[in-house]
């Protein structure tokens, strides 16, 4: 049995503003918000997978502002060059040497929009950026600012000109979660806000600095061994399933790890319960997870999110 144990005030007043700033904008998705935040938190990156217009796009800028950090959006395409995105090493007359010119990748809050536009050359040159922090050109690596984040979208309803994102690719993403449409009186306090069509305004309420602070302080959530437990039996369980083809992966078990923990600092305690595990569970396995090869589409992506509830029922909770 637990004893309620929390976080300093500072640490969750922190927080709540910046929830409470996202929320402002982004009415009626709290959820949404909140997987952000820990998405952010755990110092891992969020794909978004909704129709166009749901506010994807405002939703990365105002973090952005939020944390009066450095944002940019690249709006990918098929004739993109992984250039585009990383930089380039150019020569220098003046200077009589090369020298780098920085892409849009070198940021805080990187919004790639529509990520499935883009060839799978251009899609692969994130991955060192998302999993290293770093992008390597021409045998010279150059360090990623702190706190980075990508924040990409893809729109499930229009598949024509697209490329899926490769399973290696998906699996960089700590989240996905889907927008959805607001509800008539979250809609409404939208159409009566006056505020502009794609954000701005906002005042921050939390540096870079900060964030980083807080990345800190997920590494020193307590997590019991029978919350780890409870973790490692729903990955075996993934592993096993008739209907999965594939399960999910080390990297899969850390990624839920570390979301719980960020979660558990969210909520404003400083040890993981069970429960933190139980409701990250599907945004951050469900795109690691491959169903049966007869199931495709549509089909699949909603028998995999059945499948992990289904696995979640029936694995037992530890008291």
């Amino acid at each position: 049995m637990h004893v309620e144990r929390t976080v300093a005030v500072e640490v969750t007043e922190k927080i709540a503003a910046l929830e409470d700033c996202l929320s402002g904008v982004i009415r009626g998705k709290p959820e949404a918000v909140r997987r952000l935040v820990v998405c952010l938190l755990a110092r891992g990156h969020l794909l978004i997978e909704d129709v166009p217009g749901v506010g994807k796009t405002t939703l990365a800028q105002t973090l952005a502002e939020s944390l009066d950090c450095q944002f940019h959006r690249v709006q990918f395409t098929s004739d993109m060059l992984p250039s585009d995105v990383l930089g380039v090493t150019v020569y220098s007359s003046t200077r009589e040497e090369f020298e780098f010119k920085p892409g849009p990748v070198f940021t805080n809050i990187l919004l790639a929009d529509e990520i499935n536009r883009t060839t799978p050359k251009t899609q692969s040159a994130l991955l060192e950026a998302m999993n290293e922090r770093q992008v390597t050109i021409e045998g010279r690596s150059y360090p990623l600012p702190e706190p980075f984040m990508v924040i990409a979208t893809q729109n499930p309803m229009e598949y024509h000109g697209t490329y899926p994102l490769p399973e290696s690719q998906l699996d960089r993403f700590l989240m996905r979660v889907q927008m959805g449409y607001p509800d008539a009186a979250s809609e409404r306090e939208i159409l009566r806000s006056n505020r502009p069509l794609h954000g701005g305004g906002v005042e921050p309420v939390a540096s870079g600095a900060d964030i980083v602070e807080l990345q800190a302080r997920v590494e020193d959530v307590r997590v019991d061994e029978s919350v780890v437990d409870y973790l490692m039996a729903i990955v075996e369980r993934t592993r096993n399933h008739e209907q999965l083809g594939l399960g999910v992966s080390p990297r899969g078990s850390i990624a839920l790890f570390r979301a719980a923990q960020a979660l558990a600092l969210v909520e404003g305690l400083d040890y993981c319960t069970p429960d933190h595990v139980k409701r990250l569970a599907v945004p951050v396995f469900a795109h690691r997870s491959i169903a049966d090869a007869r199931l495709s589409g549509g089909d699949a992506a909603d028998r995999k999110v059945e499948i992990l509830e289904e696995i979640l029922q029936s694995v037992a909770v530890p008291l």
